[in-house]
């Protein structure tokens, strides 16, 4: 990098940010913040617990299982066994699309609860659970039901899974399973991701073997469609003549589940929550997995290419070509539009999953600088790469998670792929079954921090004094009032489609009408008004 586009050193930023905490806290909180040298393997503290006292972007196990991994299947029922305030919490939050079409069934306008009530938590609440299977079973008559535990549940000992068990068996034609998912039960809704896939996979995948009629059959992990994200993907695979067999779990059914591992080959968009999905299913029944982002027109082109490497044929890669030659020019045509507005502009990207990597590529494109970026739930593999799996201790919290055993079926293994040919294509750069992670991707002296706090959160927009900060709902208002426009990025406000080429022209529109909006300079950041910042009350931490 030149030295005239060398972003900043944040050296004595991180020692500032580092003296406002007791000196354990500062310890800790240390190794989750790297400067990022991208030539070095850099080690950052991830997955742990959360500092009591500190606010951060977090959530909670539940929230991951129910609400972003199950919440957009369309014909399951999400029955809540727990408090009404749990379920109406993950009820259509994170802007899930879906397309029943003229017959099928969509539950997903619905809040199931067991709503449980004091004398629930005294006595117990697994009859009540039963009778909420049973009546929305008589209502409604689905496919399947799933049922997860919230905090009152683990503390009280009701067993999900036995009451599960004997309503499976008394209905008879309804798949009915639990998940443990506690809101306590990991260091963030991370555990609930784990949780949704060994359950998934346990009682879903591989129950019908129905052989595919697509020629390039696929599965695509880690798409929730918020937005319309995987509405645009299916029409440029379509386009492509690619058949994606099951969505995980944007726009899902059971049956697509049922049937995913008939697919040739699955790619991973959001490595964090599906990454056990895909390993699962190389195991037990031999497909292989890529990694791919489907963020931003030149990464979307990009991944298409390499499933066109994958599948070795010259008719689908030359129709692969004739697609991203159609639909390029006009995405073209929109950058170089919303470039007069954002080129040399600066990003920042706190963001679930793997958003806080993928949407650095759309910055790219519109030639902004993300100078600062991390996860609220990652794992070390997320930031450094898969290369550092064996490396990661299993500690108390990891151990609370069920690590199930797999092992190739004796009938359904069947290898999509040679040992040499899978070499070969990931010598030629498509990473087969691997992930490099994020940090090699971003600039040097960029500031990577896992798990931000509120303290951080205020003193890296003062020090960068970003044009545009990426987080989620809970950050949205807080970084507006210090005069710096927030795009939410988890569920996208009223915006999207921003996946594959038309996703990326709308991202473009949006981002050039943010920075075109002068409002934000009417508004002063606290540390702006000296006698403002003398009078405020400051918390200040105790050790």
């Amino acid at each position: 990098m030149s030295e005239e586009n060398k972003l900043p050193d944040p050296s004595k930023l991180k020692e500032e940010i580092l003296a406002k905490y007791p000196p354990k806290i500062a310890r800790k909180r240390a190794k989750s913040m790297v400067i990022n040298d991208p030539k070095l393997d850099q080690e950052i503290q991830s997955n742990v617990r959360t500092i009591p006292g500190i606010i951060t972007q977090r959530g909670c196990t539940y929230a991951g299982c129910k609400g972003v991994v199950l919440g957009p299947t369309r014909d399951i029922v999400n029955l809540v066994h727990g408090p009404i305030g749990c379920s109406f919490y993950a009820w259509l939050t994170r802007r899930n699309q879906t397309d029943p079409g003229t017959d099928g069934d969509n539950f997903m306008n619905y809040c199931f609860s067991t709503d449980m009530q004091d004398d629930n938590i005294v006595f117990g609440g697994e009859k009540k659970l039963a009778q909420a299977i049973q009546e929305a079973y008589d209502i409604f008559k689905p496919k399947a039901i799933g049922v997860f535990s919230t905090c009152p549940v683990g503390l009280i000992g009701d067993d999900v899974h036995a009451v599960s068990r004997q309503m499976k068996e008394k209905l008879g034609d309804c798949n009915v399973f639990g998940f443990s998912c506690e809101g306590y039960k990991g260091v963030s809704q991370s555990a609930g991701h784990h949780i949704a896939n060994n359950q998934l996979f346990r009682h879903v995948i591989g129950l019908d073997d129905t052989k595919p009629t697509g020629k390039y059959n696929i599965n695509l992990l880690g798409e929730y469609n918020i937005g319309g994200d995987g509405f645009e993907i299916d029409r440029i695979f379509q386009k492509c003549g690619i058949n994606i067999i099951c969505t995980f779990s944007g726009n899902s059914t059971m049956d697509k589940f049922a049937n995913s591992h008939m697919a040739d080959l699955n790619l991973v968009m959001c490595h964090r929550s599906i990454n056990y999905m895909a390993e699962m299913q190389e195991t037990k029944f031999g497909i292989p997995w890529m990694k791919v982002n489907l963020i931003g027109a030149e990464s979307t082109a990009k991944a298409l290419r390499k499933v066109g490497e994958y599948f070795e044929d010259e008719a689908l890669k030359a129709r692969i070509e004739e697609v991203i030659a159609e639909e390029m020019p006009s995405v073209k045509e929109r950058a170089a539009k919303a470039l007069e507005k954002t080129d040399g502009k600066v990003a920042m990207l706190f963001v679930g999953g793997s958003r806080a990597h993928h949407y650095q590529e759309l910055f790219n494109e519109l030639g902004m600088k993300t100078v600062s970026a991390g996860y609220e739930f990652g794992h070390r593999d997320d930031y450094e790469g898969r290369k550092v799996l064996p490396t990661i201790k299993v500690d108390a919290d990891s151990r609370n998670i069920e690590e199930i055993k797999v092992e190739a079926d004796p009938e359904k293994f069947n290898p999509r792929s040679t040992e040499e040919k899978l070499k070969e294509l990931d010598e030629k750069g498509l990473e087969v079954s691997d992930y490099k992670g994020m940090m090699p991707d971003m600039a040097d002296q960029s500031l990577i921090v896992d798990d931000i706090t509120h303290w951080e959160t205020e003193k890296l927009i003062e020090f960068y004094k970003p044009d545009v900060f990426c987080a989620g709902i809970k950050e949205k208002y807080v970084v507006q009032k210090t005069g710096i426009p927030l795009k939410q990025l988890h569920s996208y406000d009223y915006g999207g489609p921003y996946a594959g080429f038309e996703g990326a022209k709308n991202f473009y529109a949006d981002i050039e009408k943010i920075l075109s909006t002068t409002i934000w300079k009417k508004i002063k950041a606290p540390w702006t008004d000296k006698a403002a910042a003398d009078t405020c009350i400051c918390a200040e931490f105790v050790a």
